[in-house]
């Protein structure tokens, strides 16, 4: 048992260092403010292969390629924001981690909305069909 909980403490001490990892040290900005807009921009990108993890976490290439192109759009001059749009024009919204509500992106808000309304009438449906706990008996084309 001993050996168990060790071996899932080395385990997961190693799940969390490698995202202390993931930006390489030829990524970093020499200029510290800078950094840490590009990691405050990093973490709000997703990257495209991992599908729902931040570029700052990802040890993908495009990820790589991804981080680069912010510190390149920030040492240019741009602000937050205009990275941010830069990207969403350039790989649609669905690179930003938290898209914008539009009529483009009302599929990825209101989806998870209509799933639970449509797997309640399905339940519903399911239950309004049951006399008294038991299950009504199908009718038979003789029966017609």
């Amino acid at each position: 048992m001993r050996r168990f909980l060790m071996l899932m403490i080395v385990l997961s001490s190693l799940s969390y260092s490698s995202k202390v990892f993931s930006v390489q040290p030829d990524e970093m900005l020499s200029d510290p403010v800078l950094e840490l807009r590009a990691r405050e921009i990093s973490q709000k990108i997703r990257c495209l292969v991992c599908q729902n993890q931040p570029i700052d976490d990802s040890d993908a290439d495009l990820a790589h390629d991804l981080r680069i192109l912010v510190r390149e759009r920030l040492v240019a001059g741009d602000t937050n924001d205009q990275i941010m749009k830069y990207l969403a024009d350039r790989y649609g919204d669905y690179v930003l981690l938290s898209p914008p509500f539009k009529v483009t992106t009302l599929v990825l808000w209101l989806g998870p909305l209509f799933f639970l309304l449509g797997g309640g009438w399905v339940m519903a449906s399911f239950y309004r069909n049951r006399k008294n706990g038991v299950p009504r008996p199908r009718a038979r084309k003789a029966d017609w």
